[in-house]
């Protein structure tokens, strides 16, 4: 939905047009693709199917020697240029910087180099976030010539950690739909079907992960824009609690709204748990441009057994039948794990989501929309005026209430954490929705917004979430969204890991025709 570094979107100096890069795929129009899981490779096609190994198994492997940081790197690159022709989730390739990192690597690793968690594991970076040298276009055309000199402190964190930045993922102009398409870059695809959305606005973060172009995404989170595509494309979505990870946008302009502080977060994609462990660890590094960003020592464990509140009908507004079913296997599989799960819903649940647009509406929403007047795609106009029929603006006392609201909520959920430290709730009350939908009417935006509730909620919380997979529905994945207290990860790692175990995914997707 909306993208989530500070600074993200606020003013950005226009630029006058270029045409694309050549490594910028369009996808063609495709409404099903296949989605036959393929065997983890054998040791004799290892080095051309590296691709289809996670990124803890690719840095062991290099770590040990037994694979380069350049054989990987090479393989991910090769399926990308298999995939996203038809896909599009990819539309910078940086190929030939990508292989002199990864030759770099393993020249450091033969000289006995100090080397970080990711050394030589390739990784993707979305266009709203500065990566050195790439444009910042944030998927308007306006944009397209604005260039970092200097990499957002999450990206210097993964560089850190040894990662090579292999390429740049799709997000819709100005981020600010849980849809993935602008007229700078195209439709990025759901690699499960074509006439779905493969979520946003972390779109092409989540469908490069599904197919395994890489296996962890870079992403950011204000509304959804992490969970939701991980949601649409069966893969794992953590947000991060408030200030674990930093992020600051030297080429963005003016100053940086309230409610984008509060609310905006960086943090990783991945086809399993561990990767989400592992790509965390080295993005929460602080750094002294974001002064938002906290130490966090070592959490208590709490008291066994670890008591669950399970969601089962948020607000009683109504769930699809596959998500109550999904949510009632993830209660099933961890009360069988030792947890003690209870169906309770916690305080305020929806009045939560409420506040979201009460606090964004007239403060990020406003000091976007005359950007978007200016230099936004027809798309972008026509979502934002939609919302803003069913989100009215409020006037700036009413925003600071709900500043105030937000405190006393969180209150609230801060004592039922004590007594239930982890809570299993939808990610969205919907299945993954059709190309556009929220293009046509102030109805059907209204009926997505309200399956949103629960990521919304999350958001103007701050807690840390992670969107878990838990199967496919009629050849859609369906998941759910497991939440906890303020920088309390790991409670939601745990949790994530049952359900991993019990109820896994057929990923990364075959693709083949």
């Amino acid at each position: 939905m909306v993208e989530g570094r500070p600074g993200s979107i606020a003013a950005q100096a226009p630029a006058d047009p270029l045409s694309p890069p050549p490594s910028v795929q369009r996808a063609p129009a495709r409404r099903r693709l296949d989605r036959k899981p393929d065997p983890i490779p054998a040791a004799t096609d290892l080095a051309s199917e590296l691709w289809r190994l996670d990124a803890t198994a690719l840095a062991g492997l290099i770590r040990c020697g037994k694979v380069s940081s350049r054989e990987t790197v090479d393989s991910c690159l090769g399926r990308l240029a298999e995939v996203n022709p038809r896909l599009n989730a990819v539309v910078l390739t940086l190929a030939d910087e990508a292989r002199a990192a990864a030759s770099h690597a393993d020249q450091a690793l033969r000289r006995g180099r100090a080397i970080g968690p990711l050394h030589g594991v390739p990784v993707t970076i979305k266009v709203n976030c500065d990566q050195r040298g790439c444009p910042t276009d944030n998927g308007v055309v306006a944009y397209r010539d604005i260039v970092a000199s200097e990499d957002n402190p999450v990206v210097a964190n993964l560089r850190r950690a040894g990662a090579v930045l292999i390429g740049r993922t799709n997000t819709p102009a100005y981020s600010m739909r849980w849809f993935t398409d602008n007229e700078l870059h195209g439709r990025t695809l759901n690699p499960w079907d074509a006439g779905r959305t493969p979520g946003g606005s972390s779109g092409g973060a989540a469908a490069s992960v599904a197919s395994g172009i890489g296996p962890i995404a870079h992403g950011n989170d204000i509304g959804g824009s992490i969970r939701y595509p991980a949601y649409c494309c069966g893969i794992f979505g953590l947000r991060p609690s408030f200030g674990r990870v930093p992020s600051f946008n030297g080429t963005a302009k003016g100053p940086n709204p309230i409610s984008s502080q509060l609310m905006a977060v960086q943090g990783p994609l991945a086809r399993s748990v561990r990767d989400l462990r592992l790509a965390f660890a080295a993005m929460a590094v602080a750094d002294i441009r974001d002064p938002r960003c906290v130490e966090v020592v070592t959490p208590t464990a709490p008291p066994r057994p670890i008591r669950v509140a399970l969601v089962a009908n948020p607000g009683g507004r109504g769930i699809h039948r596959a998500v109550a079913e999904a949510l009632t296997r993830v209660g099933d599989r961890l009360s069988q794990a030792g947890y003690a799960v209870t169906e309770i819903e916690p305080p305020g649940l929806i009045e939560a989501a409420e506040l979201w647009p009460k606090l964004a509406m007239g403060d990020v929403i406003a000091q976007i929309e005359p950007l978007i007047a200016q230099n936004g795609d027809a798309a972008i106009k026509r979502a934002v005026a939609l919302w803003r029929g069913v989100w009215p603006s409020g006037s700036p006392a009413a925003c600071l209430t709900a500043l105030g609201e937000r405190i006393r909520l969180l209150r609230q959920w801060q004592h039922f954490f004590e007594r239930y430290p982890v809570i299993i709730m939808p990610t969205s009350t919907e299945l993954p929705f059709e190309v556009d939908a929220d293009l046509r009417d102030e109805a059907t935006t209204a009926q997505i917004i309200a399956a949103q509730g629960s990521m919304l909620a999350v958001s103007v919380l701050g807690l840390p979430a992670i969107s878990v997979p838990t199967g496919l529905h009629q050849g859609m994945p369906v998941g759910v969204q497991i939440v906890a207290g303020l920088y309390r990860e790991d409670l939601c790692f745990d949790a994530a890991e049952v359900v991993e175990t019990h109820l896994p995914m057929p990923t990364p997707i075959d693709l083949r025709a």
